[in-house]
């Protein structure tokens, strides 16, 4: 039965394959003119095939298009359906698209992205997948408005005490795996990445929130991710798929409604604190508050409660993995160049006041080598390959010397921006130090400005209009959590080197998890 089920599986897809690559071409006839201007690249699905043939998972879709970049130049043009896409390689046509004609690329596709389309089927939007208008301003300025959830004026300041609570109890798991393991060395990976998503869960849902609601959550996170590998071939013929993989179908929805049943009881839990305590602390104050209070431009509507579930879902899955792989890959480097390490503990001990138990968020500001370290992990190992969701263009333009259509979906490769030889002096060495100077090959000036809108040279959080409103956040985070780590800890390898090697899932993730000896420090 076994074997069957092996010989059938590649059969289906191929067939699947077959019947979508037929309809395709009839399609494509009456659209080739509005494309033939477009950007060079492979052949109409040559990269879906490879990914099939080689039975690779659909996030790996990133490296393959990077390596594609030395053959068509730094926009690609990408047929995997009857629908092109485009994808940027390179920094300045980045800069032209997202900055110079910001408003025309401000737009999202009709199909975000496969994991969107599967996951969220009854076309539920998000911030991120909003279509750009008056809606989603108002939405995106819930966060970022001078009285917004995450503005830069009170971000330091909101949950700074559960930020608190929540490095507390990191410290105490990672000592207790170091009385357990007698220093054989720690995996730290599992613990970086429950304290980030236990820290937005509770900033989306309260304070209130219980621990077994909160691993309830990730469980449910957890089997999502682990199933979106086995959905290609539902991205490649939806219908047909639903048929021959009835009961990999059943289990994926299976999964999505106990997951949207947590976050409902969740929301319904908040609505109800809510109403019974009218008093507002803003160190208490959830994202979910804020959604409650929102009011739509149209008739003062106020949101639905899936749309609540959907916004809350959006703020935690992309904030929890994103910021605890980023904090992997900086931890990481701090392991494997014990110097960076050394650095970063004077620049500690040159701030801190005698007795101080805590490094909190004022004491941030004043570590700017702390913060190279941060830009510079994000700059050399950005937590994707490719934008979380592409772009689309509200109308016809000129880009690089090609016709992008009105309607067409765009993405930006950030990993290769960010590793560029032509924007950056030894781009695959980790030099904190570039963030620290001014010069034209180590960012240029106001380098610490990621956002860049003078110019792009990475853009991990994206670029203009659409840059991820939890910028801020993120970053802060990032600070916080690598500063206490090496204030409480004293870092060392567990074997003879750190290997620095990655592995695409959903995010770029390292391909053997750190194992780190870790000392407790006495201060």
């Amino acid at each position: 039965m076994e074997i069957l089920y092996y010989i059938i599986i590649p059969i289906s897809l191929f067939l699947a394959f077959l019947v979508r690559f037929i309809l395709a071409l009839l399609l494509s006839s009456s659209s080739e003119i509005s494309t033939q201007n477009l950007p060079p690249g492979p052949p109409r699905f040559h990269l879906l095939a490879h990914l099939l043939w080689h039975r690779k998972p659909l996030f790996q879709l990133g490296p393959i298009i990077s390596t594609l970049r030395l053959k068509y130049g730094p926009i690609i043009t990408v047929r995997m359906g009857s629908e092109p896409s485009i994808y940027i390689c390179n920094n300045t046509l980045a800069h032209q698209a997202l900055i110079n004609n910001g408003t025309v690329f401000a737009d999202r596709p009709k199909s975000t992205s496969i994991a969107d389309d599967l996951i969220f089927a009854n076309k539920r939007r998000g911030i991120s997948t909003y279509p750009y208008g008056t809606t989603w301003r108002v939405l995106r300025h819930n966060f970022t408005r001078s009285s917004g959830f995450l503005h830069s004026s009170s971000i330091k300041f909101n949950h700074s005490h559960l930020r608190g609570r929540v490095l507390e109890k990191l410290i105490c798991e990672l000592k207790r795996e170091y009385c357990e393991c007698r220093g054989d060395g720690v995996y730290v990976c599992e613990h970086f990445r429950y304290a980030i998503f236990y820290l937005l869960v509770k900033m989306c849902f309260g304070n209130n929130v219980e621990e077994q609601e909160i691993r309830e959550l990730g469980c449910a996170q957890k089997k999502l991710f682990m199933i979106i590998n086995k959905l290609k071939v539902f991205a490649i013929m939806p219908d047909l798929g639903k048929i021959l993989f009835r009961k990999r179908w059943k289990k994926f929805l299976g999964i999505i409604r106990s997951r949207e049943d947590v976050f409902v009881g969740l929301v319904r839990d908040r609505k109800k604190i809510k109403q019974e305590n009218e008093e507002r602390d803003i160190d208490s104050e959830s994202y979910v508050d804020t959604l409650i209070e929102l009011r739509l431009p149209s008739d003062r509507k106020v949101l639905e409660e899936s749309e609540i579930v959907s916004l809350s879902d959006e703020f935690i899955s992309h904030g929890s993995d994103t910021i605890a792989t980023a904090l992997h890959w900086v931890m990481a480097n701090v392991v494997k160049y014990p110097k960076i390490q050394a650095k970063i503990l004077d620049e500690i001990n040159g701030v801190v006041e005698q007795g101080q138990q805590w490094i909190n968020e004022d004491d941030l500001v004043k570590m700017p080598y702390l913060k190279a370290v941060i830009l510079e992990g994000l700059r050399r190992h950005p937590p994707v390959y490719l934008l979380d969701t592409p772009h689309a263009v509200t109308e016809d333009v000129e880009l690089g010397g090609y016709l992008v259509t009105k309607g067409i979906s765009v993405n930006f490769l950030v990993a290769d921006m960010g590793r560029d030889p032509n924007v950056w002096e030894d781009p695959l060495e980790f030099k904190p130090e570039r963030f620290l100077y001014c010069d034209d090959k180590n960012g240029g000036k106001n380098n610490l400005d990621i956002t860049r809108n003078r110019e792009i040279k990475m853009m991990p959080f994206g670029a203009g209009r659409r840059v991820c409103p939890g910028l801020g956040l993120a970053i802060l985070n990032l600070e916080y959590f690598v500063a206490n780590l090496i204030w409480k800890f004293e870092w060392n390898k567990a074997d003879e080197d750190v290997d620095l090697s990655e592995k695409a899932e959903f995010t770029i993730e390292m391909k053997n998890p750190l194992h780190a000896r870790i000392s407790p420090r006495v201060n």
